[in-house]
């Protein structure tokens, strides 16, 4: 049979949902409405027990939703009647289960001529709410080509209706995800309709909150039900089959983590948000789904909330949407306290103006109302105020106050004359910062009410060091979600760094304009002399010439950069020299136009750059916001700022940001990472280094490193521990099954499963030509007629084996052919940059954050504990490597270089000790994963004692182990007299190693392999 997506992914997809509690509708069940795809009798029946209502009204509700489905909002319109908790319901979220869930598979999408066809189709209640898209592993592409097919659909009018009504979409080629690759190419992913790109998201659990919902056990009758209607009985006892109908495939996997009905009751409840875009003269949204961390952080909120723990600490790297998470959690916390009985009140907290402005922003487009404190006075007014809404309308509210605002006086009553029980929930904004103590905003803010509770959210841990004289956690709590760097960057949320060295000619150049300064003026400050012309002015020939240089190299207009400067005198000086140089800037009004697309840049044409001052006390904050808004919209090239937008600002062309001072410990990562935002296809942000932050940076790392151990587990700790004969095919054939002896070929799942972690192109080819050759002697039996030799093995199935294995090349191909295009246009842009820059540019390397250095330490060590055959010559190589880099090198040491060389060769280790245990895996695998008779194989294979293929030494292997094994159950008394045990498997050996499969034995090979097997069998015995 024909080894496809719909016998490996979707038939599997389709019982593991059944097992979820989801009813299968038949293919020629299918009533629908064709325009929306709503099946009318499940949802009027539905909504008329739910709701209590006649059929008539609930036809009118229909209809209304068909009108709905039209409307040019991606679905707001829809998605709002779908969560309302007030008039009609469509869906019971006070008691899910009420509600009927189904599943189907091929569901057309019709309008007009045009048509698509998900693979499967969820609804509740009759509705269309999600659908899932699978391919089979290895295939080309990965799931690039359904992205690709998806926004195609997306973007076409005549499919409005479906996107509308969509809320979850899932994506998946059954395959585990690939680290390092900017676009997600192999796994499982999820997202949520756009109508320009959808945005795939991994999804990941969290082990402390899994998913509670148990599966049911599927009846023959009912499976059989399923394989019948799609026409593919045939697949039934099939292995491949019965392997991807385990829970624990990468598409199970995910199908569980969202549709198993608490989270989807979740996910529809709480997950999407319709975020307002700023257009001119027309609203337009995109819709937001929760990341995979902001879930199970909003889980764990609530979660320790119940717990009886009121503060505790969101540590989620930058860029992983802080500010989002504030707003999702601003609705399940008002339902979580409502069935409490308990009106919430939120605040945001910021302590700067700038971060207000754009907190409320952020706030406002997702449809909060956003309360704005003009004084002291308001805010205390505000606190005293019983209830959470100041609106009529009932949209949910949030108050953003600057930490400044709480006074001595800013309490809240403490007796009320109602009998209304509110509670204060105070998220504070970039919590590591500025929180002192010993301050009285802080005092203020924890005075208010002491009942509140406190969210601090941080990009960063809460690094110790600064805050010498208290402990952070005994200010805001514990952590209540932790969400990495690393992670992040895995996750295709945050891009690597890299750090430009400035040094040669260029800062001799500028020691020369200092040492004049001097002479001229005699005694100045270094922020004087920084802010002088003659110190700025090659600063920012620079500057400019690099940003044009970067575009070019690129090709791409639409980048930015951001000067960080070292005063704000400074800032000031810089952009006047640039307006000189650059000649009239463009007018406030014209930066608020809609951008037309810049050409790209002529080989001797110079460009024209635009530039914009932020800073506090320039401009007033309406301009100052009309200038960032036409940054982000591409109008402006160039920021040059001095304290403000080095947190929380997030424009994802900004991809060289330029350092002309030194920045200390929490602000030095959260003013990196400004760069650090996925934008387009680029892998990396840019920091053009003038001020050397190395030794900061190594500062700040090492802090972040002892924090990652103190909440993680001290790694060092944990490391110290064509024309033939007949007879030529026949021998020919042999020599294949030894090529392919440590792969499972009788599972094409397993096999598949097995090729997919070999990176080694090399072993891949090996593999291949194995199965080429076994191809052509098919053709060669048939063509010259060799009747004996009919039969002798099942070439369809090596031919299947082939398939697999070709598209795991091609799959390799692929990846590296996206690098390859990558690294010959860097090569060009490095060679460009050595002869314009080489006398100014000395370095270029990426800055490695602490917890990338942790994830090796911990994966090298983790891949030698998992190795079940420590005698292996190959693993004692490994693991004495590990332990002279051990005591050579201080592994904790946290400065760059060190860092990067440790990294570089725990790597290494790491690599090897990975593809070790692959092939120990594959080894067991033919053992029936009896590590025992793994190690004795290995053992005689590597002594090189028997005259015997591998094949043959399995045979007579398990045949043994399937004897001893029989023995041992029935005489269990065996292992405890050893002599006799000895003896027994003597006479065994000699049977079927010399007898059975006639291989040379002497006494002392005899000798060798009986031990090896009693060793085994006695140790085991010993441990048990």
């Amino acid at each position: 049979m024909k080894f496809t997506e719909d016998s490996r992914v979707k038939i599997p997809a389709l019982l593991h949902l059944m097992k979820l509690g989801y009813e299968y509708i038949s293919l020629k069940d299918q009533n629908r409405i064709e325009e929306n795809n709503i099946f009318p009798s499940i949802f009027l029946h539905q909504i008329c027990r739910i709701n209590g209502i006649e059929e008539d009204e609930a036809k009118r509700l229909l209809d209304e939703i068909n009108l709905e489905l039209d409307y040019e909002d991606l679905g707001k319109t829809f998605y709002e009647r779908l969560v309302s908790t007030s008039g009609i319901k469509l869906i019971d979220f006070e008691n899910f289960s009420n509600n009927k869930f189904h599943v189907t598979t091929e569901l057309t999408c019709k309008s007009g001529d045009e048509e698509f066809r998900p693979d499967i189709t969820i609804l509740i209640n009759g509705l269309p709410l999600a659908f899932i898209e699978v391919k089979k592993p290895h295939n080309k592409e990965g799931v690039i080509a359904e992205r690709n097919r998806i926004n195609t659909r997306f973007k076409n009018k005549n499919f409005r209706r479906f996107v509308n009504i969509s809320q979850l979409l899932i994506f998946s080629n059954n395959m585990e995800y690939e680290d390092g690759i900017v676009d997600p190419i192999f796994g499982a992913f999820y997202g949520t309709p756009s109508y320009d790109e959808v945005n795939f998201n991994y999804f990941r659990e969290d082990l402390e909150y899994p998913v509670t919902q148990t599966l049911k056990i599927l009846s023959e009758e009912t499976e059989n039900l399923v394989l019948k209607d799609n026409n593919i009985l045939v697949i039934k006892h099939n292995p491949e089959f019965i392997v991807n109908k385990q829970i624990d495939t990468p598409t199970n996997r995910i199908l569980t983590s969202l549709l198993s009905k608490e989270r989807l009751q979740f996910i529809l409840q709480y997950a999407i948000a319709y975020v307002q875009e700023d257009q001119v003269g027309k609203v337009k949204y995109q819709k937001h789904i929760m990341r995979y961390p902001q879930i199970f952080a909003t889980i764990a909120i609530a979660t320790k909330l119940e717990q009886g723990q009121n503060k505790g600490i969101i540590w989620h790297t930058q860029g992983s949407g802080k500010t989002a998470l504030a707003y999702f959690n601003v609705k399940h916390l008002t339902d979580y306290f409502a069935k409490k009985q308990i009106i919430p009140k939120f605040y945001f907290i910021v302590d700067r103006l700038d971060l207000l402005i754009q907190a409320s922003g952020e706030f406002s487009n997702r449809g909060l109302k956003v309360n704005k404190v003009n004084s002291r006075q308001d805010f205390v007014k505000d606190l005293k105020i019983v209830g959470a809404l100041h609106n009529d309308s009932g949209v949910p509210e949030i108050t953003v106050v600057n930490i400044q605002k709480f006074s001595e006086d800013a309490t809240s009553t403490e007796r009320l004359d109602y009998d209304i029980n509110t509670q204060r929930v105070f998220f504070l904004d970039e919590a590591h910062r500025s929180y002192n103590p010993k301050g009285n905003y802080l005092a203020n803010l924890i005075n208010s009410d002491r009942n509140a509770v406190i969210i601090a959210l941080t990009g960063t841990p809460l690094l110790r060091e600064v805050a010498k004289d208290y402990d952070s956690k005994m200010l805001f709590g514990n952590y209540f979600h932790k969400y990495y760097y690393n992670s992040s960057i895995a996750d295709g949320y945050t891009l690597r760094l890299i750090r430009e060295e400035i040094e040669g000619s260029f800062k001799f150049q500028m020691k020369e304009v200092m040492n004049k300064i001097k002479v001229l003026k005699g005694d100045v400050t270094a922020k004087e002399i920084y802010a002088d012309p003659k110190f700025a002015e090659p600063l920012l020939d620079y500057i400019t010439k690099d940003l044009i240089q970067f575009r070019r190299d690129n090709q791409d207009t639409s980048l930015g950069g951001m000067v960080v400067c070292d005063s704000a005198p400074q800032a000031k000086e810089l952009f006047r020299l640039f307006e000189e140089q650059y000649g009239e800037q463009e007018t406030d009004a014209s930066l608020l136009m809609v951008a037309e697309s810049r050409p790209k840049y002529g080989k001797d044409e110079k460009p024209k750059l635009t530039a914009a001052l932020i800073l506090h006390d320039e401009n007033d904050k309406t301009i100052r916001k009309d200038l960032i808004s036409a940054y982000k919209k591409s109008k402006v090239d160039l920021l040059f700022v001095y304290n403000m937008l080095l947190t929380g600002f997030d424009s994802k062309r900004l991809k060289k940001l330029y350092l002309a001072r030194v920045i200390q410990d929490h602000n030095l990562l959260q003013t990196l990472t400004r760069v650090n935002r996925p934008y387009k296809d680029y892998k990396y942000g840019y920091v053009v280094d003038f001020a050397d932050i190395s030794k900061a940076f190594d500062r700040t790392n090492k802090m972040y490193f002892d924090e990652l151990q103190n909440q993680l587990g001290n790694e060092m700790e944990m490391y110290s521990y064509l024309f033939k004969t007949e007879q030529e095919i026949k021998d020919e054939l042999k020599e294949i099954k030894e090529t392919l002896f440590h792969y499972n070929t009788e599972n094409r799942e397993l096999f598949s499963q097995q090729i997919e972690q070999l990176t080694d192109k090399t072993e891949l080819l090996r593999l291949i030509k194995a199965l080429r050759t076994a191809k052509e002697l098919k053709n060669i039996i048939a063509v010259n007629g060799y009747d004996a030799l009919h039969g002798i093995e099942d070439f369809n199935v090596l031919n299947g084996l082939l398939l697999i294995a070709q598209n795991r090349v091609d799959n390799l191909n692929f990846v590296e052919s996206i690098g390859n295009a990558e690294n010959s246009k860097n090569l060009l842009n490095t060679a460009l940059e050595d002869i314009i820059f080489q006398f100014i540019k000395i370095d270029e390397s990426e800055l490695v954050l602490a917890d990338e250095f942790k994830n090796i330490l911990r994966k090298a060590r983790e891949s030698l504990q998992h190795n079940f055959d420590q005698k292996d010559l190959h693993f004692v190589t490994l693991r004495e490597e590990l332990e002279r880099l051990f005591k050579k090198k201080n592994l904790s040491e946290v400065t760059q270089e060190d860092m990067i060389a440790n990294m570089h060769l725990l790597q290494k280790i790491y690599d090897k000790a990975k593809e070790l245990n692959r092939k120990n895996a594959l080894l067991k695998a033919k053992y029936e994963n009896d590590e025992k008779y793994s190690r004795i194989h290995k053992r005689l294979t590597e002594k090189q004692t028997l005259n015997a293929k591998e094949s043959q030494l399995h045979r007579a292997l398990m045949q043994v182990k399937n004897q001893v094994d029989e023995k041992l159950i029935n005489q269990d008394d065996l292992r405890n007299n050893e002599a006799y045990f000895k003896r027994y498997l003597m006479q065994l050996v000699v049977k079927e190693f010399k007898t059975n499969e006639n291989i040379p034995l002497d006494y002392p090979t005899t000798e060798t392999i009986n031990n090896l097997i009693a060793t085994e069998y006695l140790q085991q015995y010993q441990y048990q």
